[in-house]
């Protein structure tokens, strides 16, 4: 036996080394049709880089979802929000293949699922099978693509991964074929003064600058002044030709006067840098007008490992005098490149756009811990929860407390801690940490509760106050009625909402045993499919309880009849 261990861990790690060759046509399509993207991998999502290529699925549900080769089921996730329905194959030749946002599994899969989900009493689960438990073959139908999870439309979300180091690497990588001759779309040109000296076209802040289509397809900048350390940033997308999805780009490189300054591209990265997200793009910038500038410069708290070149961190020292001719080219993973020309002046002029140096009171050290007390409520950063110190913005408040805005991203979760002895011990328990949207409307934020204390703990800056919730949820059947006869039907389904707090839990019963509901949060919906056919009665007592976060419950009970 540890002989065995010992080789399958060396052909691992043999086949790990060798990864980069990336085998072609040794894994089978995920779909019986035409591969047509909807999201590439690495495209810059909220806080992570996308994992894996997301495959349009015809607008439909249900369609036959295929193991790409030979292997091993070794995860089984169901979870309400994520990737849902999600399945994990592992392969002989060291990589695992992942199937996100399924309706449903295959016949095999779902019924061991089921047993586990009952088992538990529970919808959401994650499971573990011992290797060799559940075997499947290539082509085997394995699932069936869905709208689950955190999906915003039916669709197929795809990954290869490695099977040591759980590192997701660009499906399109393994000779997938998806049309693809279009050059990517460049949407806007920026230019940043990085050093103290530092001005572009007189201005020691960001700037945007103007650019042209020339004949040949390039595209060139407006020529500009600058003196300094100055650095670059584009915002763009990438088309595949039968699709009208912005995705993101494979790579980006920029050179300067024909040295290579920086490249990078989406080949593969670690989940455990994925967050470095925020230091790749103008985070400022990104919370102000929700677009994402990709900068060609490396900050110094950037730790993403995606750069395959760095000269200087692809930072540009302009000399008085001299000229630089920048090139940035912007390709996609077929090919298809967009080449960007800036020409460049090194020349001093006189400042008229002042650097922002907006002070408060309160001064973040990001290598350190930080503690203030808002009155209503104590903030806590752990340290390295910001990338850079910076002056915060905070507002003391009686019963509402505000943490500065979303121009600046956290990297760890900090600590709120609400001091509620104000309060009678009862009416806690309808109380909760609430955070207050653009139309102070509350949201809840997961709540700690421990005697006169209540604690949270987010990444997301804005308004916090403490908030009531003494309304139950409400239950409403909707595709049946009381005493109505069901035979026909081949699922229960009912409407569940909590108009503040939101759902916590809620559970099922007919005749006194419980029943899997699936929850679909999207449409507030809890489904029972009757094809689990546990129903041995003609009359049917159904019993539906729903509690919402902070312990409001109701209750829903009803008769139906089914042969």
């Amino acid at each position: 036996m540890r002989l065995y261990c010992f080789g399958a861990i060396f052909l691992l790690t043999l086949s790990l080394t060798s990864q980069e060759k990336y085998p072609q046509d040794v894994f089978g399509s995920p779909l019986e049709i035409p591969l047509i993207l909807s999201g590439t991998f690495g495209e810059l999502r909220s806080n992570h880089f996308h994992s894996g290529i997301d495959i349009k699925t015809q607008r439909r549900q249900g369609l036959p979802v295929l193991t790409i080769a030979d292997g091993t089921v070794t995860r089984i996730k169901v979870s309400h929000w994520g990737y849902g329905k999600a399945l994990y194959i592992a392969h002989p030749n060291g990589y695992t293949s992942v199937y996100a946002h399924l309706q449903k599994f295959g016949p095999e899969i779902e019924a061991y699922i089921k047993k586990v989900q009952y088992g538990k009493k529970s919808f959401e689960v994650e499971v573990f099978p011992d290797y060799g438990e559940l075997k499947v073959f290539k082509g085997d139908v394995i699932g069936y693509s869905g709208n689950s999870g955190s999906s915003a439309g039916p669709h197929l979300h795809f990954e290869i991964r490695s099977s040591v180091t759980e590192k997701p690497t660009n499906p399109l990588l393994y000779g997938y074929e998806v049309r693809d001759a279009t050059n990517p779309t460049l949407s806007g040109l920026y230019a940043y003064p990085l050093s103290n000296d530092a001005l572009v076209n007189q201005s020691a802040e960001r700037i945007q600058l103007s650019f042209t289509k020339q004949a040949d397809g390039t595209f060139l900048a407006d020529k500009l002044t600058a003196i300094g350390t100055i650095g670059f940033g584009f915002n763009g997308f990438d088309r595949q030709d039968l699709a009208a999805n912005k995705n993101g780009v494979f790579s980006v490189k920029q050179i300067v006067n024909g040295k290579t300054y920086s490249a990078y591209n989406f080949k593969t990265f670690s989940f455990t840098e994925t967050r470095y997200i925020n230091t790749l793009i103008d985070y400022p910038y990104f919370g102000k007008f929700k677009q994402r500038i990709q900068k060609c410069f490396k900050e110094p708290y950037n730790r993403l490992t995606i750069y395959e070149t760095l000269h200087n961190n692809g930072k540009i020292m302009i000399k008085e005098g001299l000229s630089y001719n920048v090139q940035i080219l912007i390709a996609d993973i077929e090919g298809n490149e967009t080449k960007l020309v800036i020409p460049v002046e090194g020349k001093q002029q006189a400042i008229k756009i002042k650097k922002d140096e907006s002070k408060t009171s309160d001064f973040i050290i990001s290598d350190k811990p930080n503690n203030f007390d808002l009155t209503a409520a104590k903030v806590y950063f752990p340290s390295n929860t910001f990338y850079e110190d910076f002056y915060i913005d905070l507002e003391k408040g009686k019963d509402t407390i505000k943490i500065h805005n979303n121009s600046v991203a956290a990297h760890r979760n900090f600590t709120i801690s609400f001091d509620v002895s104000k309060y009678d011990p009862k009416e806690r328990k309808q109380l909760f940490i609430a955070r207050l949207d653009e139309k102070n409307t509350s949201r809840h934020s997961k709540t700690y509760k421990r005697d006169d204390a209540f604690t949270t703990r987010t990444r997301t800056f804005g308004t916090y106050t403490i908030a009531k919730d003494s309304i139950a949820p409400t239950i409403k059947p909707r595709n049946f009625k009381e005493k109505q006869w069901l035979s026909n039907y081949s699922y229960l389904s009912l409407e569940i909402e909590d108009d503040l707090s939101g759902i916590n839990t809620y559970s099922a019963t007919v005749n006194g045993e419980w029943i899997l509901m699936e929850y679909e949060p999207k449409t507030r919906t809890i489904t029972y499919n009757f094809d689990d056919k546990i129903l041995n009665k003609a009359q049917c007592d159904l019993k539906v309880v729903v509690t919402d976060n902070v312990g409001n419950s109701s209750t829903f009970e009803s008769t139906f009849f089914r042969k």
